[in-house]
């Protein structure tokens, strides 16, 4: 019993110590639902192997110093922590899950923030996601704006093309990689489909890098979700506790595998 007591505290400790080393992300068990339905949003830890580039899961967050609000199309925000439940047997399986009733219809957002110091290093994260609620599934409008609003990140990826109305095959998933409110250049952008491990080093294929106006675009072939993550390290900042900063972001985008605003 002891030695059994003494392996979940050091699990428990593993995963406390982990997350500046993983990413954090949210996603939804749907990108459209019907007003009235429930959707599930899950936050996420993990994408670690192969330099943050494999979307599979490790641990779990701790609660403490992480936001998780749910934003209507009229921008009322919804502190949703206490709605969260543990999915995991252990403080090192599963992750944590809300539900969420839907009673406007359009776009709602999903938003995500982490701060957090282990071994002298502030790690610095933000996770976005998108759904839409809709009043019938037969007939989706395209029109739900709120997609690109900045929501002051540190580091923040900023969709500039709708991810839900329309998306499919074929639909370029447009974002923004903003540094501090402005442009980051030159940033290394990975488009990470479940199941999918990127190659090393730069994937031509999953990955882009951002232009002088920090944007990025992917044009999906198929459907599944897809992890859109960046990074940046800024070893020049340090504070109480820490001597060196790293940033992530993160957004989850649900790519059907018929365009979502098509009619059966």
């Amino acid at each position: 019993m002891r030695l059994l007591l003494c392996a979940s505290a050091m699990f428990f400790i593993l995963a406390i110590s982990s997350v500046n080393a993983h990413d954090t992300w949210v996603q939804t068990n749907t990108n459209i639902v019907r007003i009235g339905d429930g959707v599930h949003i899950d936050l996420m830890l993990g994408n670690h192997g192969n330099d943050h580039r494999d979307y599979k899961l490790a641990s779990k967050i701790q609660l403490d110093n992480c936001t998780f609000e749910l934003v209507t199309p009229h921008g009322k925000r919804y502190d949703i922590r206490d709605r969260l439940i543990d999915t995991g047997y252990t403080p090192t399986e599963g992750f944590w899950s809300a539900k969420f009733v839907t009673a406007h219809p359009g776009l709602h957002a999903v938003v995500h923030t982490l701060d957090g110091v282990h071994h002298k290093t502030r790690g610095i994260k933000s996770g976005k996601t998108f759904f839409v609620a809709s009043q019938t599934l037969d007939e989706v409008p395209t029109d739900n704006p709120g997609f690109d609003r900045i929501y002051g990140h540190p580091l923040e990826l900023v969709p500039e093309a709708n991810p839900v109305t329309p998306m499919g095959p074929g639909e370029a998933i447009k974002v923004r990689v903003l540094y501090k409110g402005k442009p980051l250049a030159n940033a290394r952008v990975s488009f990470i489909p479940r199941g999918h491990e990127l190659a090393e080093g730069f994937d031509e294929e999953f990955e882009r890098r951002t232009d002088e106006e920090g944007r990025a675009s992917f044009t999906p072939r198929t459907g599944n979700y897809y992890l859109i993550a960046a990074h940046h390290a800024a070893p020049e900042e340090e504070g109480e506790g820490y001597t060196s900063t790293k940033y992530s972001a993160t957004l989850t985008v649900f790519v059907p595998d018929v365009c979502s605003c098509c009619k059966p």
